[in-house]
């Protein structure tokens, strides 16, 4: 036969070699000299030995193929003869399959399909294998913590707008006429007429906020409240801070009723367990937003700065902003915030709970959990300590939970109107 009517007849073959399990293990070569071994068909860079030849991957995806098809290859060229190479191995099948055969592969080493995947099988066992005995030596998540973790993670992403873009139908703060805002503030007392401000004053945090809202168009409305000495700068932001509040208490109440085991409890204890820990699990939600190199909260589009009047945190020991520093410091994973929500929430020492002994058992769980993703997650002995410092954490944001409920009371004294319907009654019975 001439070399021009050359043809190869590629009989059928009922084997197959996948591209993640070949039939000679991949071999890399680390020659001594540096240089790369070359593929004995093509002369591109070679991986290892595939079918009996040092050959590249696509040579041996090429041949793989080739034996598997059933067709006759002629030359397009009718010589038979071409060469070879990385950039003309694509030109002629059947010069580059007769390269193939006469630099030594083999088709009886593909392997067959059964082969295959009881090749596969064997790997996806050995990966499983080593798996469970590296989770056997370091202490780890049961399934049952991590299906806790998972819904508590779900209920998260469900009810935080970390973007902020459904708070829309929210108050500002007047720019001209806050003397007026304040007047209101202080002459329309509801419940005690005869409340002055200095008695007011003890109540509140002794901070001016600024905002700053970044419009849909790029603009950007900055506000600075004025600086009247004596305290009551903090009272034009009122009714926005309560609108607000009242958008991340609806928030927090939302993800309490995703998580399955709070709706399995009675509506009497769902009710008072939300009542005491609506404002802690705000913060904690806040805390996230909480950027403690500039101190700000990056709420959205809505920006918020605390400035303090008195000269100083550490001086007045003003709590709320302390606290904000010190949690971030900790640098929790997303996982440990919701987990501390969790905790928060299933307090069987809140007023009115009558299950205590199931919403004990339930925050006992969560605790569990916290403590074991924490030994799972972090590298010890840097972190020995972080269980602890997060449930002194938790201790501590109960005072401020008192604290400020007592300050919501005390502006509610003043004026139903800068609090809103879902604050009055989260606050209402609060210290029965």
């Amino acid at each position: 036969m001439r070399p021009e009517e050359r043809c190869y007849q590629v009989a059928p073959v009922l084997c197959e070699e996948s591209d993640s399990v070949s039939g000679n293990p991949t071999i890399i070569i680390d020659e001594e000299d540096g240089s790369p071994q070359i593929c004995r068909v093509c002369g591109d860079k070679a991986n290892g030995y595939h079918f009996n030849v040092m050959s590249c991957e696509g040579c041996k995806g090429f041949f793989r193929r080739a034996m598997k098809r059933n067709v006759q290859l002629r030359c397009p060229f009718r010589k038979g003869t071409c060469e070879i190479t990385q950039k003309t191995r694509r030109q002629c099948q059947a010069c580059r399959l007769r390269k193939c055969l006469d630099s030594g592969m083999k088709k009886e080493m593909i392997m067959s399909e059964a082969a295959v995947e009881q090749r596969r099988a064997l790997i996806k066992m050995r990966k499983k294998a080593r798996m469970e005995a590296q989770l056997s030596t370091v202490p780890g998540l049961t399934q049952e913590q991590r299906m806790l973790i998972e819904e508590l993670m779900d209920a998260q992403s469900k009810t935080f707008d970390t973007t902020f873009s459904h708070f829309k139908d929210f108050r500002l703060p007047k720019v001209s006429g806050s003397d007026h805002v304040i007047s209101e503030f202080l002459q329309n007392s509801v419940r005690e007429p005869s409340l002055s401000w200095e008695e007011i004053r003890k109540e509140l945090c002794p901070v001016k906020v600024s905002l700053q809202l970044r419009g849909e168009d790029g603009s950007v409305w900055n506000y600075n409240p004025p600086d009247y000495g004596d305290g009551k700068e903090i009272i034009p932001m009122l009714p926005h801070l309560a609108d607000m509040s009242t958008y991340m208490f609806k928030g927090v109440i939302n993800f309490a009723k995703v998580i399955s085991y709070f709706r399995d409890l009675p509506i009497e204890d769902q009710i008072s367990l939300l009542k005491g820990a609506t404002f802690e699990m705000c913060v904690l939600r806040f805390n996230t937003l909480f950027n403690s190199e500039t101190g700000t909260w990056e709420c959205g589009r809505l920006v918020y700065c605390f400035e303090d009047l008195e000269g100083g945190f550490q001086k007045l020991l003003l709590d709320p902003i302390k606290f904000h520093y010190m949690l971030r410091n900790l640098q929790l994973h997303k996982e440990e915030y919701v987990l501390m929500q969790a905790i928060s929430l299933f307090s069987p020492d809140r007023p009115g709970v009558v299950q205590r002994s199931t919403v004990d058992q339930l925050q006992e769980r969560f605790a569990l959990t916290l403590k074991a993703y924490i030994e799972c997650n972090r590298p010890q002995p840097a972190h020995r300590f972080l269980f602890m410092k997060i449930m002194a954490a938790l201790t501590e944001l109960r005072s401020l939970n008192a604290q400020h409920t007592q300050q919501l009371l005390r502006i509610q004294d003043a004026s139903y109107s800068f609090t809103t319907p879902l604050i009055q009654e989260l606050i209402s019975n609060t210290d029965d």
